[in-house]
Parts: structure tokens; sequence; C-alpha cells
């Protein structure tokens, strides 16, 4: 009867507790009940069988928290009498269940936060059409015709697939609704268990016996253990792999959808559809401002800190490569082993319609679809950097500036520069390494350049030697992504795959970056296309072990992603530095204003290209007034020029020898050979030499003669280069010298002289050549003989030891020639001996060389005077000359000479002044054209030929000025694009 009475109060402890339970309606299941109470009294239930083992068998498929199982319950021993601690599992059995209810439940909170954020960064993937909006309107009608609708309705998934990619959330509703339910209950049953278990306590051995029947539910626990927790978690991560790589082939299907359609839009607009003018892109704008920056000279403390991002690596480590990847096609040469880049390559991408690469100083466009283009392209980008090494250099710091256009391409600006070597090699300049440090340093030294430090993943990350340098420009990290190639090659050679995930994770190299990717930029073969290396990527990715074993993430694989995450940061870079950059442009700019307005008020402020136009002008103005010099002044100097370069040979070669004869007719015949001689060999030529001369005389004195207050001497400089080099292009017609020749031959042949005017300008003529000769021969006697007495005294001047003996000698000669005036023009030996002697009894010794020598000069002084008293007895001579000098003493033979001379001289000179102003001045005038188109075109003869604080302060504003425009412009067009 007591077990009776007991069991019938535990009955009524069940009744109760369906009775206080809150929230259901109508009698309690016994399903729903507490185990320790469906443990009492109702062992014949045909519901008996526990359900929690399979309620967690259900939870185990998507949660990870079933992994944690509870542990084993045991009742204590039943004492009597005072119990002081008293063992109250119910309560930890409850707060355990209470936390686990807590953790799921916000696992599924934080698991959907997860996914919202998932479908917003596919979102963001997605291409922006916002700048092509202006377009919709007016192909809005025609869509139809230009687009395949159905073909793209086709092409995306249908209901089906995407619902085999989703979760079973009925599943998951359902077990939510159990735990719900179950949570609920214990936790409201949590007092009346407490009391109940009391009651067990008394129960003894029964309930000894009711509780082992709980013993199969922890059979099935044991059997849920024996899957590993490693085994679940590659299986979800297998899971989400695939679900990933699912969802990125149908991004990547969608993408390409898209470009074609852009394509399609900006093509029909090329055909005309629109007349609007597009609108140059914020990467285009942006490089344009780093073009100027790059000729600017920052000698007013002005640097340039505007992003870009600068990619290193040493050499071979695949900087190149990466670069083609995120530009979409092979433009760079390459060669196996050996130094390609040889100076910086800055390469603008932006979005286009046609895949296209053109450089900044050229108009041509090279298609990157055609293989023939890219060959070409790769030429002339080899061509344009050994132009830019200097003699005995391998790497230059000049920067070659390229854009490259197409569909889909991420929007940034990327230096190349040349990888970092550690041993200098046998045909390499001896500076090259530190050339190339010099060159990486300054590129890094840039606060806001972003490094994109290339590492090769398939040799020792001991050898490197860039990130050192990485480390030391950027020792925070702030600014460097790190990114692995050739992993594929690690992966295959390296042992330990670890080792591959301490690399990408910086725990290997003491440098830190912003983010860590993992590339693989092809087989290695240069003939692959970037198509084949891309499906490369993907396929090794796909089935690598560094991504299933969660070594890798999957945002820090492939080229792609690497090309996003470097863009992203690059526009974020911009945005945060640009304005700060226009704003000290804009300082600077106020500076040297103002140092232009305090040093030069009242001049423009002329660049070195206007100050070139403005020198330009004038020098094509100083040419042209070559053609309006008067014909009298040519002449007078093509004649005067031509006697001072022939009046030696006339007189030494032609007139004194002649003078020697007996006879007029000897003399004439000498005359006549002589003249012809000359005129066959040397005479035009000489002409030419001296027309040719004059020419430059005139030009240069028109070039460099002041022009009053208007004279500029800054261009100086310019001018006389665009002389010397417009004077060595010259050269004078050489048919004119054949017709001068004949010319000149006529002339010399008249002997007639039609007037007594003619006659006296001839005698004026001989007069002043026979003078000007005795002037030259006083004084080779004076330096020869050395001052006389009146020098000595007044100036007190001696003579030398050889000058006396000249003196001596001389005067021993003179005495000779008053003794015989008409003595011929030689000495004879006995002569020479006599005159020896005669020193020689006064003391002098002499060399019979040095009687000659002086015999010469004495001669030649005697002759001339003679001549020209002859020729003052020639001046009443027209009268006999008309005769033929018949019935008269008198001779003029060679006043008829000096005619012949003058006459020839004044023909030649007006010839030579015909051609000079019909045709040199004209080729000249073409000569100076084309030096100062040549001089526009070479940046560096104007650097060189402009020169003084004026043109630096001018250019220096120039520059600025159009820095800051363009930036103003830039930032206006970026805060309009937010």
């Amino acid at each position: 009867m007591w077990r009776v009475r007991r069991a019938a109060v535990a009955c009524e402890v069940c009744q109760s507790l369906v009775k206080h339970s809150s929230g259901t309606k109508g009698s309690l299941p016994l399903q729903k009940l507490h185990l320790v109470s469906r443990s009492i009294y109702h062992t014949h239930h045909p519901t008996l069988k526990l359900q929690r083992p399979q309620l967690r068998m259900s939870l185990q498929q998507f949660s990870s928290l079933t992994s944690l199982p509870l542990r084993k319950l045991k009742l204590s021993p039943v004492k009597y009498g005072y119990q002081p601690h008293r063992n109250f599992w119910p309560a930890r059995l409850a707060a355990r269940l209470l936390k686990l209810r807590y953790l799921i439940l916000g696992s599924a909170v934080g698991g959907g936060y997860t996914a919202k954020k998932t479908f917003d960064q596919w979102k963001d993937m997605i291409p922006d059409l916002s700048d092509y909006k202006w377009i919709v309107p007016d192909i809005v009608w025609e869509i139809d015709e230009y687009i395949d609708l159905e073909k793209i309705r086709k092409a995306l998934p249908n209901s089906e697939d995407l619902a085999k990619l989703a979760p079973d959330f009925d599943k998951i509703a359902e077990s939510l609704s159990l735990l719900k339910d179950f949570f609920t209950t214990g936790h409201k049953l949590v007092s009346e268990v407490i009391e109940a278990s009391d009651l067990l306590l008394l129960l003894g051995s029964p309930g000894e016996t009711a509780f082992r029947a709980t013993d199969p539910g922890s059979e099935s626990d044991k059997r849920y253990r024996k899957v590993s927790d490693k085994e679940k978690i590659d299986q979800l991560q297998e899971e989400l792999l695939h679900t990933q790589l699912k969802y990125q082939r149908i991004l990547e299907r969608l993408e390409k959808e898209n470009k074609e359609l852009r394509k399609l839009v900006l093509q029909k607009d090329d055909k005309g559809i629109h007349h609007r003018k597009l609108k140059k892109s914020l990467i285009d704008m942006y490089s344009e401002v780093l073009d100027v920056l790059s000729d600017y000279d920052a000698s007013y403390n002005t640097q340039d800190h505007l992003p870009r991002v600068v990619v290193v690596g040493d050499q071979s480590a695949g900087k190149t490569s990466v670069l083609e990847m995120i530009a979409q096609a092979r433009i760079f040469p390459r060669g196996s082993g050996e130094m390609m880049t040889r100076s910086p390559v800055k390469v603008t991408l932006s979005e286009g319609p046609h895949h296209v690469a053109l450089f900044k100083d050229s108009s041509r466009e090279f298609d990157l679809t055609k293989e023939e283009d890219l060959a070409a392209l790769r030429r002339e980008i080899e061509l344009r950097m050994r132009k830019n090494v200097k003699e005995g250099c391998t790497v230059s710091p000049e920067t070659i500036s390229l854009n490259v256009k197409g569909p889909g391409l991420q929007r940034m600006v990327l230096v190349d520069l040349p990888g970092v070597i550690n041993t200098v090699t046998s045909g390499m300049a001896p500076d090259t390494k530190e050339t190339i440090f010099s060159i990486s340093k300054a590129y890094m030294q840039n606060p806001n350049a972003i490094i994109l430090c290339i590492q090769d993943g398939s040799v020792d990350a001991e050898r490197s030697i860039v990130t050192d340098l990485v480390s030391q420009m950027d020792p925070h990290g702030r600014r460097t992504i790190f990114v692995l190639t050739k992993v594929d090659l690690a992966e295959k050679n390296v042992t330990s795959p670890s080792r591959i995930q301490q690399i990408i994770e910086g725990k290997l190299f003491p440098m830190k970056a912003l983010g860590y990717f993992a590339v693989v930029t092809g087989k290695g073969n240069s003939s692959e296309s970037i198509e084949a290396i891309r499906d490369y990527e993907e396929e090794f990715f796909q089935n690598s072990k560094l991504l299933k074993t969660s070594m890798l993430k999957a945002h820090q694989v492939t080229t792609r992603n690497l090309s996003l995450a470097v863009s992203d940061c690059f526009w974020k870079m911009v945005r945060e530095s640009v304005e700060q950059q226009a704003d000290s442009f804009k300082a600077t700019r106020f500076n040297l204003e103002t140092e232009w307005k305090n040093n030069y008020p009242r001049l423009r402020e002329l660049d070195r290209n206007e100050l070139f136009e403005k020198a330009k002008n004038e020098i094509l103005d100083e040419v042209i007034s070559l053609s309006q010099v008067t014909p009298k002044h040519w002449e007078e100097i093509l004649q005067q020029s031509l006697w001072e370069r022939v009046s030696t040979h006339v007189i030494e070669n032609i007139y004194l020898p002649a003078a020697q004869t007996m006879n007029s007719g000897t003399f004439n015949t000498t005359v006549d050979i002589k003249l012809k001689q000359w005129t066959d060999k040397q005479l035009p030529n000489k002409a030419v030499e001296v027309a040719w001369e004059t020419l430059q005389e005139e030009f240069s004195r028109f070039m460099t003669e002041p022009k009053g207050k208007e004279h500029d001497d800054i261009f100086d400089k310019l001018k006389e280069a665009v002389k010397e080099e417009s004077i060595k292009r010259h050269k004078w017609n050489d048919f004119a010298e054949d017709s001068l020749r004949v010319i000149q031959h006529n002339a010399l042949e008249d002997r007639s002289i039609s007037d007594k005017q003619q006659w006296d300008a001839a005698i004026y003529f001989m007069e002043e050549a026979l003078q000007a000769r005795l002037k030259d021969t006083e004084n080779a006697i004076e330096n020869m003989v050395g001052p006389d007495w009146k020098k000595r005294w007044l100036y007190w001047k001696n003579r030398t030891q050889e000058q006396c003996v000249h003196n001596e000698t001389k005067n021993e000669l003179e005495k000779m020639l008053k003794c015989n005036e008409e003595h011929p023009a030689y000495l004879a030996s006995d002569e020479i001996t006599t005159v020896r002697k005669n020193l020689e009894s006064r003391g002098v010794e002499v060399d019979p060389s040095l009687i000659k020598d002086t015999w010469h000069q004495v001669y030649r002084r005697h002759f001339l005077k003679t001549a020209l008293n002859h020729c003052n007895l020639c001046r009443r001579g027209f009268y006999y000359y008309q005769r033929h000098f018949v019935d008269s003493e008198l001779e003029c033979n060679d006043v008829v000479l000096f005619w012949r001379i003058q006459r020839m001289l004044a023909i030649t000179a007006n010839t030579l002044r015909q051609q000079l102003t019909n045709t040199e001045v004209r080729r000249l005038e073409k000569n100076v054209k084309e030096v100062l188109e040549d001089f526009a075109e070479d940046s560096e003869k104007k650097v060189k030929l402009l020169t003084g604080k004026r043109v630096q302060l001018a250019e220096d504003l120039k520059k600025v000025r159009e820095i800051q425009e363009k930036l103003d412009a830039f930032i206006e067009a970026l805060h309009q694009e937010k």
C-alpha cells in the first residue's frame, strides 16, 4: 500500500506538471513531458521510446553545436537524515540547455547577417552602368533589334537550379520549432523538476531501474560521435567551395553578357547615333595629371604625392605577368631569364568598347585582339626602353606612358618597375643594382603610393630581396599588397603546405601588408593566351588543397580578385589624398606668381615653348631681311671680299713675274697664260667661297646686331645655334661654279678700255693695291730689322741680335740696289758671296738663306715703289693707249692688267649677287625653317638653348597652373560621380 500511495503521488506530480504548462491549450501529450516524468510509471506507453536522439540527429545536419554531447546523468545514492550538500543536477542540466538555446539562436541571427552581407557583396560586384544612363533613352526603342533577350533569358539559371543551391529551409524551420518548444517547456519546468528530484531520491532501486531505461539513448550518442569533427568540417567546406564556384561562374557569365551589351552600346554611339561628345573618364583625367607631373621639375618643394600602384618585385618574379593578367593582354616584351623591363612603364587602365593600347605621345592604336598588333606593341615598348637607356647604363629612370582600354578593365594607374637584382652580371653597368634600388625607392617613398609587392612562390622565401626593401618603405604595411605568384609550382615543390600559408599570412616575412593574395600566371609558356591562363588558374584553385584545407580564403586567390582589391584600394587612396595635393599646388602657384610680379613686373609670363615661338618669328624676320639688302651693297661687299682673297695671288703670282720681263709682248703673254690657268683651276671656287662667306656674314650680322630696347638677350644662344646649324646644312649650287668660270674667262680676255674714266679707275685700283702691298712689306721689314732709332729713343726699345744681323744685311743690300736700280728680282751666287764677305769684314756672321730672305723684302719694297712711280706716269697715258703706245716710250700694260682684274671682279660680284638674291637666300631661309622645326621637336635642345631664371620661373608657373586646373577638374568629376 505504501508503494501504491507513492505511485499515486508521482502521478499527481505529472498531472500538476501538465496543468502548469503555459502557452499550450488542452492536455499536454506524453511526448512533451519531461524525460524524468515519462520514466516513472508509464513504462508501457507505446511512445515510451524517447525522441531525443532523433532530434539530435536532425540538428546534426544544420548546426555545428550538435557535436557537444550532454554529460551522462548519474543519480546520487539516497541518504536519509540531514543532507548538508545536495546534488542539484537538474538545475545544471537546465542551465546547459538554456545556454545551448541562446547559442543556436545567436548562430541563426549571425547566419542571417552573414547571408545579407554576402548578398550585398555580390550585388557590389555587378558592374555599375550609371555612367551610361544618358545613353538609354535614345536606344531603348531599338534595343530588341540589337540584343537577343531570349538568349539572355535562357542563359540565366532557372528556379530549379537556384532551388538546388539553396538549403532546405523547411527542415531548418521544423528543427528550430522543435528546439523552441523543447527549450521553452524545459525553462518553465525547472522548478517542478527540482521538486520531483526529491521525490525520485525516495524511490530507491526502482528509480535506478527506471533511469537505466535511457541507456539506449546514450548508445545512440556513441554512434553519433563516431563521425569525426574533421570530416564534418571538410564536408561543409567542400560544399561551400562548390557553391561559391558555381555562383562565381554565374556571375562571370552575367558579366560577360554585360560586357557585350556595353560594347554594343558604345559601338552604336561611335556610328553617330549620339552626337554628344563622350566625357573623359576619371582615370584618363587622373592619368593626364600624372603625365604632367612626370615632366615637372619640383624645384620649389612641391613633391608628387598622388597615388599610383607601384609594382615591385625580384627579377623574374612574375611582375610583368601579373600586370598583363590585370590588363588582359600580353603587352610587354619577354625573355628567358634576362632583364626585359629597363625603365618604368606607367600603364593607365580604363574601360572602353575596344581592347586597344596607345602611347601618350602617339596617335597609333594597337588592337590587342590581334597578334600582329601585340607583337608590334611589344617591339615598340622594347625600342622605347632601349632609347631611354643612355650609353654605358643598363636601366633608365625615364617613364614610358601607355594607355590600355578595354571592356571590363578595372580603372587604375600602375607603374611597372625594373626587377630588383642581387648580383650584377656580365653585360650590365656596374651601378645597375644601385640604380634599380634608387628608382624603386623614388616611387615607393610617395606616402600615397600603393605598393604591389610580387614574390615568386616557386623559390625559397629567404632569397627574396624586395620584401626587405618594401618593409623599409612601408614598415606598418598600410599601403602594401602582397602577391605570391607561381602558386602551382609552390604547391608542387613545397613539402610543407603550411609554409605557403605562412607566406600568405605574412608570418614568414617581417613585412606587413593590407592584404595577401595568391595567383597563377600560367604554365611558363610565353605563347599562352590570357584566356588560357585564366582557365588554368581557376582550375588549379578549384582543385587545390590550399583552398580546400582553408589555408587560403576564396577572396585571396585569382588575379581577378587581386585586380578588384587593388582597384578599390587605389580609388580609396585617391579620394583621401587628391584634395590635399590640390591645396599644395595652389600654395605653390601663389608663391610662384608672387615671385614673378616682384622680379618681372612688365613682362609677360612666357614659358619655354612660347619663347621659342617668339624667337622663331624674329629669326624668320631676320632671314627675310636678307632679301631686302640692296644689289649695290651686295656687289660692293662681294667685290671687296673677293679682291682680299685673290690679291696676294694676283700680285705675287701674276703681276710680279710678268713685270720682270723685258718687253711688253712678253709681259702680256705671261699675264694671259697665268690668268688662264688661274681661271680654270682656282678663281671660280674662290669666288663661290667668298660669296658663301659673305652670305654667312650678312646673315650673322642680322641675327646678332642689337635691336635697341626690343633686344632680348635670352634668345642669343638660340640664334647662334640656328645660324651655325643652318650654315652647316646649306650647300652652294654646284652648277653655279661652271657658269661662273665661263663668265670670268670672258671678262679677263677683254683688254679694251673704252674711256678715260675707266682708265683712271684702273689706275686708282692699281695704286690702292700697290700701296697696300707696300705697307705690308714695310711692316715685314720693320719686324725683321727691329725698331728704328726714333722708336728706340722714344719707347725705350732695343733690337735683338738677330734683328741687328738683319739690319746690317738690309743696309748692305740697299747699297747694292742703289748702284743698280734695274737689278733683277733674284740675286746671283757671286752677289750673295760678296754681301756675306762684306758683312764678315764688319764682324757680322750671316747665312746665305738669311741674305735671300732679306733680299726678297728689300727688292719687293724697291719694286713696289718703282711701280707706284710708273703708275703716276701712266695717269696721262690714256691717249697713248688709244694709239697703242706708238711713238711713245711709255708702256702701261700693268694698268691694263689691273683694269682686266677690276672688271672681272665687278662682273663676278654681279653674277654672285644675282645667284644670292635669286637662289641662295631662299635656300638659306628654307634651311632655317627646317632647323627651327627640328629644334621645336627637340625638347632637350630648347632646354639647353633657352635658359635663365626667367624661363624656369615661367615654365614652373605654366606647369603648376596646368596641374592645378587638371586636379580641380578631376576633383569636380570625382564629386559628381559620388
